[in-house]
């Protein structure tokens, strides 16, 4: 009577003669002897693997955990199933053994900031080792690195701390930049009226040098018949006045009529 023994696609299936490995056969329809032979179906498709949470400490001491998954598949069925009590057991130590002494050799804030680092130096070191198992890693990837709650709870504080200050940092700045421009402003504003205030000056320095020359100028026209017409109407008008004392020069009594042009040119430029 024979058995019958169907390996399925993607599957190598180790043919076993009275409990020792005999040969292997591939997927497909397959006789055996009961009793004296087994058949057994090893898969060859790629599988997951996620390694629970463990403890590394770093290399400044801080205790962190991580979280790793994986994807491998059978190379060597025969490796896989005889020469290793568990392939998988030992593949999964092999990882852990040479994460632990990745990260060993960093400090707590480079190992967090690292991963991609990590992951590429964790492949380089089990690439050839998973041989010996008959197992190949195809991908693998560090999915948490996690430090313990008492240093996220320091971490979060040194955050935190970190924040304020820059934020007084940021206040203090923007009060001095604050107190510049007022400053500025004021120092502008002070300049703008001592400048309008000297200017304003000129300007009527300008205009009372421009009168007084122009009356200069018309004094200097002014013909010596019209000062002695000035001169009659100012004495008749002292004889008629009630003015009981007058004093003028006696070297030039025609002087006397420079005075009402004086006073009416004066009288025009106001």
């Amino acid at each position: 009577m024979l058995g019958i023994k169907i390996v399925h696609q993607n599957h190598k299936g180790l043919v076993e003669l009275l409990g020792k490995y005999h040969h292997s056969v591939d997927a497909g329809l397959h006789f055996y002897i009961p009793l004296i032979q087994q058949i057994h179906a090893v898969s060859l498709a790629m599988s997951p693997l996620k390694l629970p949470d463990y403890s590394i400490i770093t290399k400044d001491n801080a205790d962190i955990s991580a979280s790793v998954t994986l994807n491998y598949h059978v190379t060597d069925a025969v490796k896989y199933r005889y020469e290793n009590t568990d392939s998988i057991e030992s593949m999964s130590q092999l990882v852990r053994g040479h994460l632990r002494d990745i990260i060993g050799r960093m400090d707590l804030n480079e190992a967090l900031g690292s991963t991609s680092k990590i992951n590429q130096e964790l492949a380089a070191a089990i690439g050839d080792l998973t041989n010996t198992y008959g197992i190949n890693v195809d991908r693998i990837n560090i999915d948490q690195l996690k430090p313990s709650v008492s240093i996220q709870d320091s971490m979060d504080k040194q955050l935190k701390a970190d924040r304020e200050r820059i934020a007084a940092i940021a206040k203090a700045e923007g009060e001095a930049k604050s107190i510049e421009l007022t400053t500025k402003a004021k120092n502008d504003a002070l300049i703008a009226t001592a400048e309008a205030q000297a200017k304003a000056t000129r300007t009527r320095a300008d205009a009372e040098s421009y009168r007084i020359e122009q009356m200069n100028e018309s004094l200097d026209k002014a013909k010596d018949g019209y000062f002695k017409n000035q001169t009659i109407q100012a004495f008749s008008q002292l004889a008629t006045s009630n003015t009981n004392t007058v004093v003028i020069s006696g070297d030039n009594p025609g002087e006397l009529g420079n005075i009402p042009v004086i006073q009416k040119m004066l009288e025009n430029n106001k």
